[in-house]
């Protein structure tokens, strides 16, 4: 006697990372994967069309991302579970997609068994959180920072000095100080080490 296939709907923008996908869930004689899509609003059509039981999601893609996807496939189809696949992003864009009805998160690198019993679990109606990610979600929402600031952090990241990050967005040397200053403040933070540790700590950057 056969039993249904639980069908999947794999979203990536790199298509190394779908055909890898694919030949692992294709082998499972319980999974089938029905179709492909680069980013969220192909995700979305493909939704529509096919139906399928578990969508695999990446977090950051072009045109829509993975967040604003799985609000859009939870809210017209319910019944299609949402599973992040991440190499993190960062924790704000993660919260963001569980907020909005992603029932699993795992990282990519996740070894294939894991991915696998996650799948299945989700399709049979429970949630499927990574440790690793799952206590990245309890930890307290990071705290916000506008584009500027972000960029600016990501220099600290780089190494870049005060004379170097004036230059590289065009500011004073008065303004870069306020803006640091400001940073730190928000991140609680009383230097660049500091600052640097928190960033990276709390995934606040997308690299």
């Amino acid at each position: 006697m056969s039993t249904k296939k639980i069908t999947i709907l794999l979203v990536d923008d790199h298509s190394i990372v779908r055909i890898g996908l694919k030949a692992l869930l294709n082998y499972e004689k319980d999974m089938s994967v029905v179709g492909e899509a680069k980013n969220g609003e192909e995700a979305l059509r493909l939704v529509r069309q096919l139906q399928p039981d578990v969508v695999i999601m990446d977090l950051l893609m072009p045109r829509m991302n993975g967040a604003d996807a799985t609000r859009q496939i939870r809210s017209e189809r319910p019944d299609t579970k949402v599973i992040i696949l991440t190499s993190y992003g960062t924790s704000a864009d993660l919260a963001r997609a569980v907020a909005n009805g992603a029932v699993g998160a795992q990282v990519k690198d996740t070894p294939p068994q894991r991915l696998l019993t996650a799948i299945r679990t989700v399709a049979a109606g429970k949630t499927a959180y990574a440790p690793e990610l799952k206590r990245l979600l309890n930890e307290p929402p990071p705290p916000e920072l506008t584009d500027l600031q972000l960029k600016i952090l990501g220099s600290l990241v780089r190494g870049l000095s005060n004379n170097e990050i004036a230059t590289e967005f065009s500011m004073s040397l008065i303004s870069t100080k306020r803006q640091l200053a400001s940073i730190f403040g928000a991140l609680g933070a009383a230097n660049r080490a500091e600052a640097i540790g928190i960033a990276l700590g709390k995934h606040l950057l997308k690299m």
